[in-house]
């Protein structure tokens, strides 16, 4: 079983590996960083290389480099994470044909790679996430409106909620109350709880438990700190509790939701984020779609 290293530091682009199984065009590994398909979240892109020394067979030679680097072009997540693969470069054949038609040639079982994200698209996707956080806690606060979905990219990204319908004012309300909240610079960690605590002790509403699977135990809590706990008394953000239990401030945190995918340290990061539109899904049900400013002129509205 991959060891998901994401879960525990998702700030991390570069990682070292082992390949533990290659099958057809994709591989597994002992350990990994790529961020698999979920939760609205795509997945990372970015290369696998083997490592210096790391070949099973020995180093390559200056020909053989190009056989040595592939494309991480899918990461999924289903008894364990798989990571397709396509070769670096395309290379032509004897025969004049692209070898990008042909089978992959993997890196070896026990061979030692490097991975390296796509460090721009995983810094989109997390500050998007994080943005839609805020905004499905800033509905539920002042719109008892639950989140009933969602789906971000690197440039836009859209919400599901349960309610009749939202007008401008609502979404002018909407926009200029979440980029508030992103300005608080607000703290956001993470930590496991047992499923039973959660269930226990966490507003549902908010943390979305109902939605996962019975078959998980342990949860990963993505929580976003209230804006006393952001601001220490000169101003300055305070530092944050060891641990990332959550009780490193005695003010109620902003939100608490289960999520295994990434984040930003602090909602500032995320910049200005401008609602976009909305749409009706269906019976008591609407979208909001939204996106970052520096993103809006390329915008398909109809995400």
């Amino acid at each position: 079983m991959t060891e998901e290293l994401y879960l525990a530091d998702d700030a991390v682009t570069t990682f070292e590996a082992t390949v533990e199984r290659a099958l057809d065009d994709r591989v597994v590994l002992d350990r990994t960083h790529f961020y698999p398909t979920g939760g609205g979240q795509p997945h990372d892109t970015g290369t696998l290389r083997v490592a210096d020394g790391g070949a099973i067979d020995g180093e390559p030679s200056e020909g053989e480099a190009a056989d040595r680097r592939w494309r991480v072009v899918d990461v999924r997540k289903k008894d364990t994470v798989y990571h397709t693969l396509e070769p670096a470069e395309n290379r032509t054949s004897e025969a004049g044909d692209s070898s990008a038609t042909d089978a992959v040639a993997l890196p070896e079982p026990g061979t030692t790679v490097v991975g390296e994200i796509d460090a721009a698209r995983r810094r989109a996707h997390s500050r998007y996430h994080t943005a839609q956080h805020l905004l499905s806690a800033l509905l539920l606060d002042e719109f008892d409106a639950r989140t009933t979905g969602n789906q971000l990219y690197d440039d836009h990204a859209h919400l599901d909620a349960a309610y009749e319908r939202f007008d401008e004012d609502d979404l002018a309300r909407i926009e200029n109350r979440l980029n508030e909240l992103v300005a608080d610079r607000r703290p956001v960690r993470s930590y496991t709880m047992d499923r039973e605590e959660a269930e226990a002790t966490l507003d549902t509403d908010r943390t979305r438990i109902d939605l996962l699977p019975d078959s998980i135990a342990e949860l990963r809590i993505v929580e976003i700190g209230a804006v006393e706990e952001a601001e220490g008394g000169d101003g300055d953000a305070v530092e944050e509790a060891e641990g990332g239990d959550g009780d490193g401030c005695d003010a109620e945190p902003y939100d608490r939701t289960a999520c295994a995918g990434t984040h930003v340290e602090h909602t500032d990061e995320i910049g200005e984020v401008v609602v976009t539109g909305r749409e009706t899904k269906g019976s008591d049900e609407e979208r909001v779609r939204f996106a970052l400013a520096e993103h809006v002129g390329g915008v398909d509205d109809g995400s």
